[in-house]
């Protein structure tokens, strides 16, 4: 066997100095060996993936299982695997629950329903810019536009009363630490789900116009429905968020990318899908082997879990030519950003409507838009699982 790697923070995070770029090594795996072995913190000894080709197979093959009680997970500190998704926590189950569970959302994520979503996105976002403008810089755009638009718009999808999201969203974000001690850990995702747990029954007493008052009329009970809910707003809270600050922060560092989303707004889409491309926010997923798998000349053994590297996926030259370059005008599909296969992200059109909103809007509103302090100084989230900015100070000519 050759050496086997270890995924710690050191290959887990961007170097220093180049906040935007996948950790160090993964593309020198990815060029010698885009299947290699992998240590796993628990012991167990696995495998990480880091081609765009390799990552695509594992993530489409359904040999491969996403079920949490047979995966180990690569971060440190992470909890281990043994125990089922409880019922409703379909991102990490297998056919045929995870397929009950898909279809019933399916019709909650068209990409129709999300165009209609367009123009009140459109309003809450003017409303932010407003404030923004009326305070006058510097301000930090994580607090004060990146977080609070995605939070906005999953709340009101969901049927999240607004004014309760400083409820739970600081116990969501918890969940997302690498750092946390356990017992913080338990807090948040206890108090999570009593909060959820109260929004299910009275949505069962008093339905209104949102998606979880018509996932109650569905064979649903209250447990699935509340892990559900807490699937559908973790994600929806971190994870545009992040994608918004952090798109921003990358333009800002580069002023010809900068100056093409400026000047012609109608290549926002297609700014999206490279800015989704070039920052791949999300590190990696894992699925394990149920059966022995030949892949890329080597041998998979049934119980081996593998990592799938979804930066590095993003960033190979086999794929994307000169893939370290941000470039607006690339054709960027294919990306693995949302994933790939049966569990490719649900919510993947709100999150591309929503950047394709917020990010032309705040460019136009306000075009001297600056760093208000030194790139490298930006706090980056080194520990969090997703990546992204702690803060972003931004200032602009009065």
């Amino acid at each position: 066997m050759e050496g086997a790697a270890r995924y710690d923070r050191s290959t887990a995070d961007p170097a220093a100095d180049r906040p935007f770029d996948p950790p160090e090594g993964l593309a020198e795996l990815r060029a010698q060996r885009p299947l290699s072995r992998l240590n796993y913190p628990d012991g167990h000894v696995g495998w990480l993936v880091t081609s765009h080709a390799l990552v695509r197979a594992v993530l489409a093959d359904a040999r491969f299982s996403a079920r949490a009680e047979l995966r180990h997970l690569p971060f440190p500190g992470a909890p281990a695997g043994n125990r089922p998704s409880p019922p409703g926590m379909f991102t990490a189950m297998d056919a045929p629950e995870h397929t009950r569970y898909r279809r019933l959302l399916t019709g909650q994520f068209t990409v129709r329903r999300m165009r209609q979503l367009t123009d009140h996105i459109e309003a809450v976002t003017a409303e932010h810019l407003d404030v923004m403008e009326g305070h006058g810089g510097p301000v930090d755009l994580v607090d004060a536009l990146a977080q609070p638009i995605p939070a906005q718009v999953i709340c009101e999808l969901l049927g999240v009363p607004y004014a309760d999201r400083a409820r739970f969203q600081g116990h969501a974000l918890d969940l997302f630490r690498l750092d946390a001690a356990p017992e913080r850990m338990a807090s948040a995702y206890a108090a999570v789900q009593e909060f959820l747990g109260e929004l299910v029954a009275a949505k069962r007493a008093e339905p209104t116009e949102d998606l979880l008052s018509g996932l109650t009329t569905t064979d649903l009970s209250d447990e699935e429905l509340v892990n559900i809910g807490f699937v559908l707003l973790g994600a929806g809270l971190d994870t545009t968020a992040n994608m918004i600050a952090l798109g921003t922060f990358a333009l800002l560092t580069r002023p010809d990318q900068l100056s093409a989303l400026r000047t012609d707004p109608g290549i926002a889409a297609q700014a999206v899908e490279e800015l989704l491309r070039y920052l791949s926010i999300i590190p990696g997923t894992v699925r394990t082997a149920l059966e022995d798998v030949e892949l890329h000349g080597r041998l998979i053994k049934a119980g081996e879990s593998v990592t799938v590297s979804i930066p590095a996926a993003n960033r190979d030259p086999q794929r994307f030519p000169d893939p370290d370059t941000l470039d607006l005008h690339r054709p960027a599909s294919g990306h693995v950003a949302f994933g790939h296969g049966v569990h490719q992200c649900l919510g993947q059109q709100l999150a591309r409507v929503e950047m394709q909103v917020v990010l032309p809007a705040l460019l136009t509103r306000f075009p001297t838009l600056r760093l208000a302090l030194p790139a490298q100084d930006v706090p980056m989230r080194t520990d969090m699982l997703i990546h992204g900015v702690h803060e972003l100070p931004v200032a602009w000519q009065m």
